[in-house]
């Protein structure tokens, strides 16, 4: 059984990792999901250089991660928020579904509390932010084996007593302002940048500008995402 565009870690290196003793950590089997290349090599090197993980595949966007989940069933994944295909927010959604004994550490540049809330909603353990990934990875992948919670510490000032200081809404599309949902009613509706600015009499850079802002709020990698998202909570078209 192949997985398609999954690459896995070389055999003869995973056997010699398994092994061999590595302290008293066991080598954790860990999956890295992100479309950069150059990213997903590095967080290999951090996690083994560490002693804390075998990683046993790669995946370039969601939707990749979500077979590669079910068909190496991996103790630890990392995953990129922003990916191609399917949003790291919408996989880990999935794979906590129908792996409950998975645990997703969420890797991001954005700390924000915004997409922090949308990861560890959707059934993320943890929070990394990229500009921290060597300090902070192999301490969150041990965290969440151990079945606590992890975020970098550069963002805990997010907390207060281990909970979001922010009060967020349960439907996410109540964070968008009255300006942003009415611009989404008319994206989910299929009207294109140029149609909406027409309409409400503003530039196309401004309506632009508008649905990123609403991607970033919402934690989604791209239009297709944002238009799923607006639907599963239930906005009408205009």
């Amino acid at each position: 059984m192949s997985v398609p565009s999954v690459n896995h870690a070389d055999p003869d290196v995973a056997q010699a990792i398994s092994a061999n003793p590595i302290g008293r950590y066991d080598a954790i089997r860990t999956l890295v999901v992100d479309d950069h290349d150059v990213v997903r090599d590095g967080v290999a090197v951090i996690l083994e250089r560490a002693r804390r993980a075998k990683v046993v595949g790669f995946a370039s966007n969601g939707e990749d991660a979500v077979r590669a989940a079910k068909y190496l069933e991996p103790e630890v994944i990392v995953m990129d928020l922003l990916l191609p295909i399917l949003d790291g927010i919408e996989a880990t959604r999935r794979i906590v579904r129908e792996l409950p004994q998975t645990h997703v550490i969420m890797l991001s540049g954005c700390h924000a509390p915004e997409p922090v809330y949308s990861a560890l909603r959707a059934g993320a353990q943890g929070y990394v932010l990229k500009s921290m990934a060597r300090a902070d990875l192999p301490n969150a992948v041990h965290a969440v084996i151990a079945g606590d919670k992890y975020v970098s510490p550069a963002i805990t000032a997010l907390f207060v007593n281990g909970v979001l200081a922010s009060t967020f809404p349960t439907d996410p599309l109540d964070r968008l302002s009255t300006r942003e949902r009415e611009i989404l009613r008319h994206i989910v509706a299929g009207s294109s940048s140029a149609a909406i600015a027409l309409l409400l009499s503003l530039s196309r850079k401004t309506i632009d500008t508008y649905r990123s802002r609403m991607m970033v709020k919402l934690g989604v990698a791209n239009r297709s995402a944002l238009i799923r998202l607006a639907l599963r909570h239930s906005m009408h078209v205009p």
